[in-house]
């Protein structure tokens, strides 16, 4: 049984998240909490149960519309837990509205609060004639170079493509916009011409426990190869991508996306009994790793441990999977 009708405002922003129309790892985040407001302003429930009975309903449609990025789950559960805690006080329908709708505020300022203070320290890295190369299209490792910028540095930027959806090319654009030198490589051009770079800033979809990180298809094989040529990378990562699950050994799910990214329908017919993958995420293990910038600090990617725990504490249980990183009481 239908217990809430999504109005087409949540059903498109859903979508929107699955097809990728909205992208990166904070926005996705920041998406779904909208999601959950607009949820909050539609719901036509009475009683407190129903509206907590529709909460779910709506919270399990987005956390379905994308497998890998913990930002996603991590920030619904950062406004349910909120809720739940409510809901267990006695609060009435109209106070459970409000407080969705002020969770998802506080969530969105928390997350932008984290990308600026991200942005200053991950800035102080980079110096004058710097040659850089970022990946993909990271919100916080876009905004701590245009920072760099703004502090008065000259640098330039090398950024890759990002197939089969050339986000890459949305991150040139940006980096162009703001006035730093940018160059758009294709993605198997690294190799080539990373013995020129000073240093790799990527950002990350999810942070395990024991520091590797999970991003953009292609991540790893950029992180190989500078380890190679002896090239620094950093990671830039808000806290609430640190997946607290891995700490009890459960592993990522890598979103297998559809083939027709790669191959258009039509062209597939005549490449009968041809298997086409098309992995969205890989994992960069941590010794490719130099240092994952938070707004807690620069940290080597073997700590990552020690932020989940001082998070989540040291008996990590179901109980507390509901408390997002972020959160602070």
């Amino acid at each position: 049984m239908v217990i809430f009708l999504a109005p087409r405002d949540l059903t498109k922003l859903a979508n929107d998240i699955k097809t990728m129309r909205i992208r990166g790892a904070a926005e996705i985040g920041r998406a779904a909490v909208d999601g959950l407001e607009v949820f909050a302003t539609s719901s036509k429930a009475v009683k407190p149960q129903a509206y907590m009975d529709q909460f779910e309903e709506v919270y399990q449609l987005l956390l379905e519309t994308r497998p890998t990025a913990v930002s996603l789950p991590n920030a619904l559960r950062y406004v349910k837990h909120r809720v739940d805690q409510a809901y267990k006080r006695g609060m009435d329908t109209d106070e459970l509205r409000a407080l969705t709708m002020r969770a998802a505020e506080d969530f969105k300022k928390s997350s932008l609060e984290a990308v600026k203070r991200i942005s200053e320290m991950g800035s102080k890295r980079i110096k004058d004639g710097d040659l850089l190369m970022t990946h993909c299209n990271s919100s916080v490792a876009i905004s701590t170079l245009i920072q760099a910028k703004r502090s008065g540095k000259e640098f330039s930027v090398m950024v890759t493509e990002t197939r089969p959806r050339f986000q890459g090319r949305l991150t040139a654009k940006a980096l162009a916009d703001a006035g730093i030198p940018t160059t758009l490589i294709i993605d198997s051009a690294a190799r080539n011409y990373m013995p020129k770079v000073d240093k790799v800033f990527v950002g990350a979809d999810v942070v395990t426990a024991n520091g590797a990180v999970v991003n953009k298809i292609g991540t790893s094989q950029i992180a190989l190869v500078a380890k190679e040529a002896r090239v620094r990378v950093f990671v830039c990562a808000e806290t609430y991508k640190f997946s607290p699950s891995t700490v009890l050994g459960e592993l990522v799910e890598i979103e297998e996306r559809s083939p027709e990214e790669i191959v258009p329908k039509e062209e597939m017919k005549k490449m009968n009994g041809v298997k086409i993958l098309n992995p969205a995420f890989d994992v960069t293990p941590p010794e490719l790793i130099d240092m994952i910038i938070t707004e807690k600090g620069l940290i080597p990617p073997q700590a990552a441990i020690l932020i989940l725990m001082e998070e989540y504490g040291w008996t990590i249980g179901e109980e507390h999977i509901g408390k997002t990183l972020v959160e602070e009481e």
